[in-house]
């Protein structure tokens, strides 16, 4: 329910075509406008059009409706038609994402966005409510306590979702291949989201996981890192960096873990927009990573031979966005051996506009491209190992599976076909009606004796054999 990706440097640029729509809203006095942006031209007949139907909305409409919602659910559509990750942020959801950055806030503790009409996970937070009860990634929300999601905004449904902690909700979720719908009962509570897990899972072998990416992420993967260094009293053996189910976040917040484990003034990311403050190309400097500078760099005092030290990343179909940014940039300077399966494929960023009101909206601004020019965007990275999790693969869902998605620009160019697995989750649960229902089962414990591929990791980092998965089969289609 927070921003994927956010990146400091950005100018928070105004929206003037909303501002203009307002102003078509009171009059429908063009020439000051037009004046300030000659160019391009505005659609004037279209403008016009949209403010003939405001008025008809008002006059016929069988119910009142307050000049303040209209506005607001016209900014949200004219958002939400260009791509599945920009939307509007009236005052309190902009309040709540600001929290979320920062790595606490109220509700079930669920990514979520919006697909055919239903509320679709992106990814459970861990330890959060829903990650407990078995909430995954690809379940779709039908229902909220009983009430249809069908109709609602992704705004109105994340209000339900939200409460005060220790208050329960109904959620009503469709999985892919469960005959009948899910009903789970979930407690709200304040979600603090440790963006930082670590243990030495045997002498010599260091492990780490990133939940998300927040403000302090990269702080806390240095003391992390220096915590494990005293612990095991020496170099270590191994390292596995878990970018399992991480949804992503900040975009400085991926620079500075992968800071961690690359030299200094290596490439990690660029970004190509329009707008020329979008083109970036982001290094291994504390500049792009930390506030302040070289003075409070966090990574200045982590062992130097961690960047030796032979390495697995763990990825699979809920790691997006900052996630495959690490990913792709330890891939390319051939830093890490990623072991798992495909990852989400998010390769775009969003820039958050704060606006005169007080509400905000989160805009994509530019695509991302790995060190070597790779876009991810709709593709998502491959695993140098393809090893499953021992669960049902085909309840992932990628980019490439929704709505309005961006294209990938290297296809785009080369005109060819993109292979994506088919993952679309079934509409013929919908149809079910039936008082009993699946439960969902609980996930499995990372870095524990059940986690397949944790299991393999480890047997890499050995110089044991890896014992892969068969990779899902895949289709040609063109990616819209």
């Amino acid at each position: 329910m927070q921003a994927r990706n956010k990146y400091q440097g950005f100018t928070k640029i105004g929206l003037v075509f909303s501002g203009l729509v307002l102003g078509l809203m009171l009059s429908l006095t063009y020439s000051a406008v037009a004046e300030k942006m000659a160019k391009p031209q505005l659609p004037l007949e279209d403008l016009r059009a949209f403010a003939e139907v405001f008025g008809k909305i008002k006059s016929d409409y069988v119910e009142t409706v307050e000049d303040k919602k209209l506005i607001s659910e016209a900014i949200s559509g004219m958002l939400t038609g260009l791509d599945p990750h920009s939307t509007y942020m009236d005052v309190d959801a902009f309040k709540d994402m600001q929290a979320a950055t920062q790595g606490e806030f109220g509700g079930l503790g669920i990514e979520v966005g919006m697909e055919d009409g239903l509320v679709k996970v992106v990814s459970p937070i861990e330890d959060s409510p829903a990650y407990v009860a078995g909430i995954k990634s690809g379940d779709l929300i039908m229902k909220l306590d009983g009430k249809l999601v069908k109709g609602m905004s992704l705004n109105d449904a994340v209000k339900i979702m939200r409460g005060k902690p220790d208050t329960s909700i109904v959620l009503t979720i469709l999985r892919k291949n469960e005959a009948k719908p899910l009903l789970v009962t979930l407690v709200r509570a304040i979600i603090k989201n440790k963006s930082v897990k670590y243990k030495m899972t045997e002498p010599g072998y260091a492990y780490a996981r990133v939940t998300q990416f927040q403000e302090r992420t990269g702080e806390d993967l240095a003391k992390a890192i220096n915590a494990m260094h005293d612990e095991n009293k020496g170099p270590f053996k191994g390292f596995v960096l878990d970018l399992r189910n991480d949804p992503g976040g900040l975009l400085n917040g991926a620079v500075g873990v992968s800071a961690a484990f690359l030299p200094k003034d290596s490439l990690v990311v660029y970004t190509e927009g329009r707008a020329p403050d979008s083109k970036m190309n982001l290094t291994v400097s504390p500049e792009n990573y930390v506030r302040g500078g070289m003075a409070n760099d966090y990574m200045r005092d982590i062992p130097a031979d961690l960047k030796m030290v032979p390495m697995v990343v763990l990825i699979n179909a809920g790691s997006a966005s900052a996630s495959e940014i690490v990913a792709g940039a330890l891939q390319d300077h051939k830093r890490a051996t990623l072991i798992g399966v495909r990852t989400f494929g998010k390769g775009s960023v969003q820039t958050i506009m704060p606006m005169n009101n007080g509400s905000a909206i989160k805009l994509t601004t530019a695509r991302y491209f790995t060190p070597k020019g790779r876009s991810i965007q709709a593709k998502g990275i491959e695993p140098d190992y393809y090893v499953e999790d021992g669960t049902d693969q085909s309840n992932n869902i990628h980019e490439a599976d929704l709505t309005h998605h961006l294209s990938n620009p290297k296809d785009v160019q080369a005109g060819a076909p993109v292979k994506t697995e088919t993952t679309t989750a079934t509409k013929e649960a919908a149809k079910v009606n039936g008082k009993k229902y699946a439960e969902p089962t609980a996930p499995i414990e990372p870095a524990s004796k059940e986690d397949l591929q944790f299991a393999q990791a480890m047997n890499f980092l050995k110089g044991k054999p890896v014992i892969k998965s068969e990779p899902p089969k895949v289709e040609a289609t063109l990616t819209q």
